[in-house]
């Protein structure tokens, strides 16, 4: 037995002793269909992170959807495969999810297909989500128009371009939208979707499988935590050139929109 399948039995036997109430809902997600756009550069972690709580929801289907099926480079070195292409991708899963990066995930908003892929799947989604950087393709996409939004704090004023209110929470879900903010908040942001779609008392137990209790050794992971020299050293890092960059392709995404 796989360790996927050891999570599904434990979240499975949680579901049974669930009361009435909790597990109603878990009852009308089985067979939830999940699709995962992969692309290459993109932050494995922020697909990871709810790749690895969604995997042990009872029932669901995951779909990897790129250009083509097969190996897709990650920025971490360390390939995912992609299942499906964009076009044989289902039409309308229940979640549509969109991972971040940096540099190759502000390349692709000019990536037609791509985009054109998230707005088609996204108008049929039940749910809309995305981590990190990933929020900036929802907004390309249209997709994020009057609804608030999270995202890596690096990008989160870029929100307001698409339409979208930002928010400097962990995770944000306006209505069917669910989104979470830098890389490592895609465990929150998994748990947090799998406790609304399904149940909280399910997500319990997934957390405790995981054994999610994060206790970081510094306090560093936000702007407002970190000291003045790192945050300095990390903006200097994603400024100059690369900043440029990344501002023209988000700027030119924007005015791509169609009017509102």
């Amino acid at each position: 037995m796989t360790r996927r399948e050891l999570m599904q039995l434990a979240a499975l036997a949680g579901a049974v002793t669930m009361n009435a109430r909790a597990a109603e809902p878990q009852a009308r997600s089985a067979g939830t269909r999940i699709q995962m756009l992969v692309y290459p550069g993109m932050t494995l972690q922020d697909l990871v992170g709810p790749l690895q709580v969604w995997a042990s929801w009872p029932g669901a289907e995951i779909q990897f959807a790129w250009k083509n099926t097969g190996p897709v480079p990650t920025d971490s070195g360390l390939a995912v495969l992609a299942t499906t292409s964009l076009a044989d991708a289902w039409a309308a899963p229940d979640i549509l999810f969109a991972p971040g990066g940096l540099l190759p995930t502000f390349e692709l908003l000019e990536d037609t297909e791509v985009i054109d892929f998230l707005r088609s799947r996204g108008e049929q989604a039940k749910w809309v989500t995305s981590v990190c950087t990933g929020a900036m393709l929802l907004g390309a996409a249209g997709l994020l128009r009057g609804y608030r939004a999270a995202t890596h704090w690096f990008a989160r004023d870029s929100l307001a371009l698409f339409g979208a209110t930002p928010s400097n929470e962990r995770w944000v879900i306006d209505r069917n939208r669910a989104t979470g903010g830098g890389v490592t908040a895609g465990i929150d942001f998994g748990l947090a979707v799998l406790a609304h779609v399904a149940s909280p008392d399910l997500a319990r137990v997934v957390q405790l499988a995981l054994e999610y209790s994060p206790q970081p050794p510094f306090r560093s992971g936000t702007p407002e935590e970190a000291t003045p020299q790192t945050l300095a050293t990390l903006r200097a890092a994603w400024g100059g050139k690369l900043g440029e960059r990344i501002q023209s392709r988000v700027l030119a995404a924007s005015q791509r929109l169609p009017k509102a």
